[in-house]
């Protein structure tokens, strides 16, 4: 039995039983070794972790159920098999709920518990084999949350691993809803800084006149409204993480302050003139060409380069498509948990829709497109097309026009190619509504009036 368990712990009180069945046992390759009672088979397992307890249920003193819980409290794997000559269902339901895989009733043939055991062990092998490739994909598929398995994210996720430990400043980049505080979120718990805090800012949804208030804190009378002295994200980041999103959207004066920053880890608050000296490993994010803003002026060289030490590219979801199957289950598992309920599947005709999807809110829309699916589909089981947002639904239907596209030598017109398409989503639109102008607008995301005008502008829809 190479690579079974065959440490077996026999305990059973009728000695010529218990004789008989360690010998078959032995025959088939177990290391048996016997107790006749619940009390010898507890001082046994103190001493050796057995890979299989077989006990009987009815032993003087001490019963078998007691044997059960001792060897799975103290060998969480250990394989438990109950022989028990009073075989009710209240009896297995019993002691399977402390701990045993099976049960066989007496009286009984070898066979019966030879059967009880191959299934016990096949029971565990799987058990173990899932819990490893769990692991495998734990470790291969994600990175602190992040999941993926096409080549870009593993990739990204080995850049990842290697920045993490490191308190060098890091530039991401990458469209919008690409996940970039998520990725600076895993970098921080991934680092040694993961017991102090992470703190984030968007210096895009802050007014330039409070930004700077924001990042550095101000003093009691600093401007108008200035009550108390208060803190910035800067300070409460202190041996931490702050992370700066939109920083291609900061004025050039708080761009300057941001470098003296990163350049000699202090400042001032607003209004005060105390230097307050601070650690902090900042990671700043944009889905703006920051090297272009510096070509053109728009933003300093000198701080691109401070914030550019180590780059990190996000790539877009419509570049690693191969994802969203991974990346549909892992929002459903999610969704589906914050609400109760079993992890629902999805129907091949949904999941072609997600997938030739464009996607230009990238994983956050697709995010969105999970937690609406799982909302309006009550109690099934499974997502259909219908639960997806229209514009999903419709995206099977016009990606053949591309995948079908072949340039002749001569050209094409290209106004009159993409007015074909959308002559014909048009005509989609109206024919899965019924004729209905009202319902096809809808569908196409579009005013009735405009409808109305594009059926006018274009000829030969039914």
């Amino acid at each position: 039995m190479a690579d079974s368990p065959k440490h077996l712990l026999l305990v059973e009180d009728e000695a010529p039983l218990r004789e008989a069945v360690a010998e078959q046992l032995g025959d088939r390759g177990f290391d048996v070794v016997q107790a006749d009672s619940a009390e010898r088979a507890l001082e046994a397992l103190a001493d050796f972790a057995f890979d299989i307890v077989v006990t009987d249920l009815r032993l003087p003193g001490m019963d078998g159920t007691r044997v059960i819980e001792a060897a799975v409290d103290r060998y969480p794997d250990i394989i438990g098999i109950v022989i028990t000559g009073y075989g009710t269902v209240k009896d297995a339901v019993e002691v399977i709920k402390r701990g045993a895989a099976d049960f066989v009733t007496k009286p009984f043939q070898f066979d019966e518990l030879w059967h009880a055991l191959q299934g016990a062990i096949e029971q565990r092998r799987l058990r173990t084999e899932n819990a490893w490739l769990r692991e495998q994909l734990q470790q291969r598929f994600s990175f602190e949350g992040i999941v993926g398995r096409s080549r870009a994210m593993r990739d990204l996720f080995q850049v990842l691993q290697t920045v993490a430990s490191a308190a060098s400043t890091i530039l991401i980049s990458g469209e919008t809803g690409t996940g970039k505080e998520v990725v600076a979120r895993a970098i921080h718990h991934a680092s040694p800084r993961r017991a102090q805090r992470f703190v984030a800012i968007n210096c895009s949804a802050i007014p330039e006149n409070l930004l700077e208030a924001e990042l550095f804190g101000h003093a009691r009378g600093a401007f108008t409204g200035a009550i108390a002295s208060r803190q910035g994200r800067l300070e409460q980041a202190h041996r931490g993480t702050l992370f700066l999103d939109e920083v291609g959207t900061m004025s050039m004066a708080l761009q300057m302050k941001l470098l003296r920053v990163l350049q000699e880890r202090e400042f001032e608050r607003v209004g005060d003139s105390q230097t307050i000296k601070v650690d902090v490993r900042v990671i700043a994010a944009t889905n703006a060409d920051l090297a272009k803003m510096v070509a053109e002026g728009a933003f300093r060289e000198d701080l691109y380069y401070r914030l550019h030490v180590i780059p990190v590219t996000l790539p877009a979801l419509r570049d690693r498509r191969e994802d969203v199957p991974l990346l549909v289950q892992h929002f459903l598992q999610k969704y589906c948990g914050e609400q109760g309920r079993p992890v629902m599947t999805v129907s091949q005709p949904a999941l072609r829709c997600l997938m030739v999807y464009a996607w230009p809110g990238n994983v956050r829309q697709l995010e969105n497109a999970m937690e609406r699916a799982v909302a309006l589909s009550g109690g099934r089981t499974q997502v259909e097309a219908s639960d997806l947002p229209p514009d999903i639904q419709i995206a099977s239907e016009g990606e053949p026009f591309l995948n079908g596209l072949r340039l002749p030598d001569d050209g094409i017109s290209l106004e009159s190619f993409i007015e074909s398409i959308e002559r014909e989503v048009i005509r989609r639109a109206l024919e899965r509504t019924g004729g209905n102008k009202a319902a096809a607008a809808q569908v196409l995301n579009m005013k009735r009036t405009t409808l109305v005008e594009k059926l006018k502008r274009l000829e030969g829809i039914a």
